[in-house]
């Protein structure tokens, strides 16, 4: 899970990993936001109204939803299942609170928080963005100072001041991830079985 305030470069870092990195299988949201410029429906979000979003609500088909900035988000939970179930590495991008949410269906899921290098370089980098007016600018930064109050709660934090530190750091939780015992072990069953490692996935269970 890769979270972060608006303007942080959470979706330009994740951008960024997907094209380093195949494998990973990035989560598409769907939101009640109207698309932005030159962004299409079913690439970086599933573009729906509060009327559908509510009903898919209702049928329980969001793994986690959540409201921000006043408009709502939510991950597919029949999508994770299947990604989960064939073994794909699944990447979602998410606040703060679906990533709560998401925690306590998957304690095993590993959080990354982006912070800006400041509050100075977060105004500078929403006003380059040229898609928002002033006031949703200040919405938006105000808005900032509450979701980085919740950083801690994350694995890993990165500071995106440098953007390719930035990105080495973010491929670098990948790779932690990965080789974490449960992981490597549903990867290669058979070495672990030879090895006599297997015993000890149990132990811990």
């Amino acid at each position: 899970m890769v979270a972060a305030p608006s303007g942080a470069g959470k979706s330009s870092l994740v951008n960024a990993l997907l094209q380093q990195d195949p494998a990973i299988r990035l989560s598409i949201s769907f939101t009640t936001r109207p698309p932005r410029p030159g962004e299409g429906d079913g690439r970086e979000y599933h573009f729906v109204s509060r009327e559908e979003f509510a009903a898919c609500q209702e049928r329980g088909e969001f793994l986690e939803a959540a409201e921000v900035h006043g408009n709502w988000y939510g991950t597919s939970r029949s999508w994770i299942e299947q990604q989960l179930a064939n073994g794909h590495d699944v990447l979602l991008e998410i606040d703060w609170q679906g990533a709560r949410q998401v925690r306590q269906l998957f304690p095993g899921s590993v959080g990354v928080f982006i912070l800006p290098p400041s509050m100075e370089a977060l105004r500078a980098r929403l006003q380059q963005r040229g898609q928002d007016r002033r006031e949703v600018i200040e919405r938006r930064l105000a808005a900032a100072r509450g979701e980085m109050a919740h950083a801690p709660e994350f694995e890993f934090l990165i500071v995106n001041e440098r953007f390719e530190q930035a990105l080495a750091e973010l491929a670098a939780v990948v790779t932690a991830t990965r080789l974490r015992f449960a992981p490597q072990a549903a990867r290669h069953p058979d070495v672990f079985r030879m090895l006599g490692t297997m015993s000890t996935a149990s132990d811990d269970a």
